[in-house]
């Protein structure tokens, strides 16, 4: 078994690999293409593993697999008073001095010859472009995944049809904890002689589309008589059910309860059903709202991350995880006694809900995130449009370097967040089985 652990984490750390891999090259791409000069392709940090030169970029991997890069030439400009190419070495202040010492770094790339070809002097809207296509390429795989999933393997959908009934009514709080007893009172399933393969078509008059339609229209309806339309055996019929009401867990947040809704005591039946892209992209765009939601609760999230890896608080099994967790429930998935195509869909549907999560991040508009250079890209646009409009002069380029002590302290944070999940997902990991 301890192979199939090894060799789950195995799967996710590669499919991690690849993707960012394949974010790097959404930078790379558009960059070439629009004549910027690109000296390395990397994935992950430190020192080089594996290395090789075409033409005049450097392809390689790296030790840390912790993210990538591609290197471009003239990412920082030189001071509005500078000549191309000389940059004077003065500094008002400490934060000055790293400043300028970065734009000295970045000017020692520039070879005659390069000025063309720098990023700082290209097109705002190119500059866009290219910051975006990598998260753009992480959105891509994770559709491409998703559609994977839904449209090849199915989505599993239950059914307006009954599947089992229950015998009798247990209270929400308790049916975890016990099975009927004698004294427990009929359901109104079972008490109206519903049997399974009975499918429920209509509820008090009003038809059913789906199974979540039918939970609703059944809560709605709370204790009292109703009349079910049934198809059984390919003819329709009514049966009168004596609704009951129970307490039970909200459809829309199981951490709460409903009060004194209808019920009935019926469970329904799953198919698995293979969708179309038009479904795919209608999932694509929730699960982007809610990893949009997510990355607004990172900071409190991460201290509940703090708690878990600190105090032995239980760990959130919807906060952040980092490569290691990732992992870690890659190892849980292979060796689950799941079937094997079971296992294969809850791979790809990580490694496509981990690319979604990826390129949202990067979308978040502070350096060093990819955010950060397209923040900048489209300031400079509407500040080139709006002199254009007030035939004022053309506006020089946005200076991202100014915002380089914003930028160490955000990396600093990112260097941190990232050493806290790993030491996290170590010590106190998310689990599958709870």
């Amino acid at each position: 078994m301890s192979w199939l652990i090894v060799a789950g984490f195995g799967i996710v750390f590669v499919g991690l690999l690849l993707s960012i891999a394949l974010h790097e090259i959404g930078h790379l791409v558009p960059a070439k293409l629009f004549g910027v000069r690109v000296t390395q392709y990397m994935v992950g940090f430190g020192p080089t593993m594996w290395s090789r030169r075409r033409g005049e970029t450097e392809y390689g991997v790296k030790w840390v697999p912790l993210g990538g890069y591609i290197r471009m030439i003239g990412m920082l400009p030189p001071r509005a008073s500078d000549e191309p190419g000389r940059l004077r070495s003065v500094s008002t202040g400490p934060w000055q001095g790293l400043i300028e010492n970065a734009r000295a770094v970045a000017s020692e790339e520039i070879r005659p010859g390069d000025e063309g070809r720098v990023f700082y002097r290209k097109p705002w809207w190119q500059k866009v472009i290219i910051m975006t296509g990598g998260p753009a390429m992480n959105f891509v795989l994770a559709f491409v995944l998703f559609a994977v999933v839904m449209m090849g393997f199915g989505v599993r959908e239950l059914t307006p049809v009954v599947s089992s009934v229950s015998k009798c009514a247990i209270p929400a709080a308790e049916a975890e904890h016990r099975d009927c007893r004698d004294s427990d009172p009929l359901t109104p399933a079972a008490k109206a002689g519903l049997r399974p393969g009975d499918h429920i078509v209509a509820i008090g008059g009003t038809p059913v589309k789906d199974w979540e339609n039918a939970q609703r229209l059944i809560r709605e309806r709370g204790a009292g008589v109703t009349t079910l339309g049934i198809e059984r055996g390919g003819q329709r019929t009514d049966v009168s059910v004596d609704l009951i009401a129970q307490d039970m867990p909200s459809l829309t947040d199981p951490d709460k309860i409903d009060k004194n809704v209808g019920f009935l005591g019926v469970s329904p039946a799953t198919v698995v059903e293979k969708k179309g892209p038009g479904y795919v992209v209608a999932q694509m765009w929730d699960l982007t709202e809610r990893t949009a939601v997510a990355m607004v609760n990172i900071p409190k999230k991460m201290v509940g991350v703090w708690n878990a890896a600190f105090s032995g608080e239980k760990r959130d099994p919807n906060g952040p995880i980092g490569i290691v967790g990732a992992g870690r429930i890659g190892g849980e998935i292979a060796a689950s006694d799941l079937p094997v195509e079971n296992k294969i869909q809850i791979f790809i549907n990580l490694l496509a809900a981990l690319n979604l999560a990826v390129g949202m991040f990067n979308l978040i508009p502070l350096l060093p995130l990819d955010g950060g250079h397209i923040a900048g890209g489209l300031w400079e646009g509407v500040k080139r449009v709006f002199a254009r409009v007030r035939r004022r002069p053309v506006p020089g380029h946005v200076d991202v370097a100014k915002a380089l002590p914003l930028t160490y302290v955000m990396a600093a944070l990112l260097v941190v967040m990232g050493g806290l999940l790993i030491y996290a997902d170590l010590v106190n990991p998310v689990r599958l089985s709870g």
